[in-house]
């Protein structure tokens, strides 16, 4: 039997037995609405406050400064959205970088569409924002700085330290797209004294379709979702009790996995990864930062051939990963992140992240060792592309 990797938790982590088993009562029997007064809705209330509290913990934040929404994208939209529309009086001014998850570019365009300014920063080719451009930028309407923790296509973390500083030092609220960071690396917001931060159950062996937004205590919103008043009036509608519960639960599971080292060792099995292939596979390329990255992420450019074709042939293989590449409408389009790091779009065209989880193995990046530089090798044979490796 064929033996089945799976390399792509920067997607999706699977869910952990300990979740499923804290969320598997609430699907059930204890079916209550948290809003209702009866015994049913009290014990509901109860677990989804509970949740709340450790997914607090994870971060060093306020259980009150937990807001409870339907993913990390609406999480990036009430951010952004919302201080927009709550700061409008003092400056229409947004400042991001070119390198964020689209959640923050999409609804950074749409607000342009309403009438407000957007900087984009370069980065560099690490996936670095320029900080002396930040500090340029900032003027006396900016209203938000916007910036990911940590890049999901290349890993690399950025200086969020420097950043919130930089703006803080200017009166600017800084909201942080924490999606890929929290649970992976220790994050402590009070430390950051950053104003709000996306998180997302499925990105840390959490259920999909719940997340939240670290909102600290006296940063004004203005809501996306009015009804019920839920989630403290920024985020109507009943709460999804299960899901609630399984991010309490993955919460518990990364706080306990950090405070153990374990993504330390997650790292130690990354360096193995890339440290094998650019020993092994010729005209291969390191992408992000080489030491300020996330412990799981690997990122590498082959020369000479297609992502979507390499993907096609691991997942022939058993072996489960992503391209910074993606195919749309029929064409294959090169990662806007990388082409902002100044990679070329022919470069940019091979790509591969390839991200570990909790229970990936030593074995496991044995394989991929020996499973890809062969597919590899036997797709530039293949490619028109190939032929050019030959003469250089």
């Amino acid at each position: 039997m064929k033996r089945k990797v799976y390399m792509d938790h920067s997607a999706t982590t699977p869910l952990a037995s300990e979740v499923l088993e804290a969320m598997e009562p609430y699907l059930k029997e204890t079916f209550g609405n948290p809003n209702s007064i009866h015994a049913w809705g009290r014990e509901a209330r109860k677990a989804v406050s509970e949740a709340r509290n450790k997914i607090a913990e994870l971060i060093n934040g306020e259980a009150r400064e937990i807001i409870i929404t339907g993913g990390g994208s609406e999480a990036d939209n009430l951010a952004i959205k919302g201080s927009a529309f709550a700061l409008q009086d003092k400056g229409r001014h947004i400042i991001t970088s070119a390198i964020e998850h689209h959640a923050v570019l999409d609804t950074c365009d749409w607000l342009q569409k309403m009438g407000f300014e957007v900087t984009v920063l370069p980065v560099d080719s690490n996936g670095i924002v320029d900080l002396e451009e930040l500090k340029r930028s900032i003027r006396n309407d900016t209203i938000l700085v916007t910036i990911m923790y940590a890049n999901n296509e290349v890993g690399t973390i950025q200086p969020v330290k420097e950043i919130i500083n930089i703006a803080k030092e200017r009166g600017v609220r800084v909201h942080l797209d924490g999606v890929q960071a929290v649970g992976h690396i220790p994050v402590d917001v009070k430390e950051l004294n950053v104003d709000l931060m996306t998180l997302s159950a499925h990105k840390m062996y959490g259920p999909k379709g719940v997340g939240a937004l670290y909102v600290k205590k006296g940063t004004k919103l203005v809501p996306l979702v009015h009804g019920g008043g839920q989630e403290y009036n920024l985020r109507s509608g009943t709460e999804n009790t299960a899901g609630i519960v399984g991010f309490g639960a993955a919460s518990e599971l990364a706080k306990r996995r950090l405070e153990n080292g374990e993504h330390l060792k997650e790292a130690q099995l990354r360096d193995k990864l890339l440290s094998g292939i650019m020993k092994k596979i010729p005209h291969a390329h390191i992408t992000g930062h080489p030491t300020q990255r996330l412990p799981f992420h690997a990122s590498v450019c082959f020369d000479f051939i297609e992502g979507e074709s390499l993907l096609l042939r691991l997942d022939a293989e058993g072996i489960g990963a992503s391209s910074g590449s993606a195919c749309t409408s029929g064409s294959l389009e090169a990662s806007h992140v990388l082409l902002a790091m100044g990679i070329s779009h022919e470069r940019a065209h091979g790509s591969l992240r390839l991200t570990l989880g909790k229970d990936t193995t030593e074995e496991d990046i044995d394989y991929i060792l020996e499973i890809l530089p062969k597919v590899v090798e036997d797709l530039r044979a293949l490619s028109p592309l190939g032929k050019d490796m030959n003469k250089r």
